[in-house]
């Protein structure tokens, strides 16, 4: 009869390591506190909005709504979706959004590689043009006056073209070109790829978090845009639906903007019609950040520090 030693025999522990001192806990709980708080504020205005938006008006206007809806109330939810002038400006939104990102997204990047290249000639000289413009821009009126004489007042070109390139972005994306391995483009050359083909097919398929970042970057700015649309188009139907929302929270959009509510209706969802609006006009990019979250530090992070 045999005995098994081994059963007997106490595991090993893993050795632990050093315990954390009390000063670091006492900074954990103080951080955990202060990051809570700024949780707290960042989440309140559009909790807030959300529930005005579901409230009915005698308690908005009472001040009984905080958190939580009070009298439960979708009316303004059906006048606010049964307008078609809200309809257009928030397709107008989505096109303008979709096409502006991405010709930012390929300028940006075209741009920033071919800053990231240190033997290239000029290249201190195109970087300072790119950081002169973070400072200084050509102003108002003569913005207004090249836009208008170029024919693109009450295009899509207006909006699109003019903030094309975020100079941030564009530092953020150099930075990370320059923290890639010089060999692997160096292999790719050897192998027959010219700039174009590396570009392609070795750098872009590296670069999909700082890429991913970028369209996100864009894809906000623009959708949040609505100076650029207030100040170069007239036509309310190639209006975004920032600036619809910028008229009603101005107060200049009346009955005979807003075609489905008329006057009894708008009396009756005035409490109520800033909040809806807000709720949909931001809920898109609440639902497409999540998807994009996973590389928005790495990409930054990487970006940020050269290897």
């Amino acid at each position: 009869m045999t005995i098994d030693t081994a059963a007997g025999t106490t595991p090993k522990r893993r050795p632990r390591g050093p315990r954390p001192t009390r000063g670091y806990r006492v900074f954990q709980v103080v951080n955990a506190i202060i990051l809570t708080g700024v949780v707290i504020v960042t989440l309140y205005p559009f909790v807030n909005i959300v529930a005005r938006s579901l409230s009915d008006e005698a308690y908005i206007i009472a001040g009984k709504v905080n958190l939580v809806p009070r009298g439960f109330n979708l009316d303004t939810y059906r006048l606010v979706m049964s307008d078609s002038l809200f309809w257009t400006n928030y397709r107008n939104t989505v096109v303008y959004t979709v096409v502006a990102t991405f010709i930012s997204i390929v300028l940006t990047t075209c741009y920033a590689y071919v800053l990231s290249k240190k033997h290239l000639k000029g290249r201190n000289a195109l970087i300072g043009i790119a950081v002169f413009t973070m400072f200084f821009t050509g102003g108002l009126i003569p913005n207004y006056v090249l836009i208008t004489s170029l024919g693109m007042k009450n295009t899509i070109w207006a909006v699109v073209l003019p903030n094309a390139i975020n100079v941030f972005n564009l530092l953020v994306m150099k930075a990370f070109f320059e923290s890639l391995p010089v060999d692997l483009e160096e292999a790719a050359a050897v192998d027959g790829l010219n700039t174009y083909g590396i570009l392609l097919r070795i750098v872009l398929p590296l670069s999909k978090a700082v890429i991913a970042t970028m369209v996100l970057f864009y894809a906000v700015s623009f959708w949040n845009s609505w100076f650029t649309a207030f100040l170069y188009i007239d036509q309310q139907d190639l209006l975004p639906v920032t600036v619809y929302l910028r008229n009603l929270i101005a107060g200049a959009t009346g009955a005979e903007n807003v075609g489905a509510i008329n006057a009894a209706d708008e009396v009756q969802a005035e409490a109520t019609l800033k909040a809806v609006t807000i709720v949909l006009t931001t809920l898109p990019i609440l639902l497409v950040y999540p998807f994009i979250q996973r590389y928005f530090v790495s990409g930054v992070m990487l970006g940020a520090v050269k290897g």
